[in-house]
């Protein structure tokens, strides 16, 4: 199986564990084909690669990090961006130019958005289209909430998933209308009182208007990344730690787990075995395996990326590398 890892110094192919050509040095959050190119969300802006990962050319956007991009589904040349400080941006000729989607910036709210602790701001973190209804799009805040729209940016609406709007990954169900996946951490918008926001997954079962927590079965809760696999039984796969700090740095190491889903995250089960029950090292990338559903590929903050079956069956695929942040496989 081949495959690429995107990690804070660019991006490997997994054939050779050498870096690519053009992007490498440099932060590589996400990986996504689109339109026969591979696309990535590099901290300085987004990268292209028309020969499978093996070299790159920087497409723009500068204006921060960018954590996010993504290729509208019904539009082949359009292309969005999303950056910290958190904004949108669009391209409509493969990367060519770009613009800003001023109107995200106009919802409710807007100025309260923020990082704790981190001056740079807000992050525009993940980008997510509704795969029955074109020209509506969602955008995951962190910490500012999931907004949408059904008009392809004109307008803007905000919802905070159970009072949460600590946004990590937003992903649409990819057979089942109106259901959407969250990503959640505990951060929120001020000081108000009530009961602390708990991180985990969500669900909303009418496009993100309302919403439900899943994680009452998980220990630990705090996720970030998710994937969903795109063949029945359309399993959500979900690694979990006990919160932001969770590392291998930290006493007593990550503390992660591997939790999989077979109905929409109404139940869940572990994918860890005996070595990662817990895991010493933040898991901090995950994607389907292309060749056996309900398997996924693992990246880990120690440069590691694993195959993990669906009975819990782990097997090292590389090792060595940079912080892993994102997986694409090729085949």
């Amino acid at each position: 199986m081949n495959f690429l890892v995107g990690t804070n110094a660019g991006v490997f192919l997994s054939e050779s564990g050498q870096p690519s050509k053009g992007i490498d040095g440099r932060g590589v959050r996400q990986l996504v084909k689109a339109n026969g190119r591979v696309l990535a969300a590099g901290a300085d802006g987004v990268y292209a690669s028309s020969d499978e990962g093996h070299s790159w050319t920087r497409l723009g956007v500068d204006a921060g990090e960018v954590w996010s991009v993504f290729a509208a589904p019904d539009a082949a040349g359009t292309l969005f961006a999303s950056t910290q400080p958190a904004h949108l941006f669009r391209s409509d000729d493969r990367g060519t130019t770009w613009h800003e989607v001023t109107t995200l910036l106009e919802v409710p709210g807007a100025e309260r958005w923020c990082v704790p602790d981190n001056p740079i701001g807000a992050r525009a973190i993940t980008i997510a289209a509704d795969p029955f209804q074109t020209r509506h799009y969602w955008v995951g805040v962190e910490v500012g909430g999931v907004l949408a729209t059904a008009d392809d940016g004109a307008h803007w609406s905000v919802t905070e998933p159970c009072g949460n709007a600590d946004v990590h990954m937003l992903m649409p169900h990819p057979q089942r209308r109106g259901v959407l996946f969250a990503t959640m951490g505990a951060g929120r918008l001020d000081m108000r009182s009530g009961e602390p926001l708990v991180p985990g997954p969500y669900r909303s079962d009418d496009g993100g208007t309302t919403w439900r927590y899943l994680g009452t079965e998980l220990q630990p809760r705090y996720a970030r990344v998710m994937c969903v696999d795109p063949r029945p039984p359309y399993v959500l796969t979900v690694p979990a730690m006990p919160n932001f700090r969770s590392s291998a740095r930290e006493p007593g190491g990550a503390q992660a787990m591997l939790f999989r889903s077979d109905d929409d995250g109404d139940t869940w089960r572990s994918l860890s075995d005996a070595a990662h029950s817990p895991s010493n090292v933040r898991l901090t990338a995950v994607t389907p395996d292309p060749q056996e559903a309900g398997s996924v590929l693992v990246g880990t903050e120690s440069g590691e990326v694993w195959h993990v079956s669906a009975d819990a069956r782990w097997e090292r695929l590389c090792n060595g590398l940079p912080p892993v942040q994102a997986v694409l496989t090729r085949s």
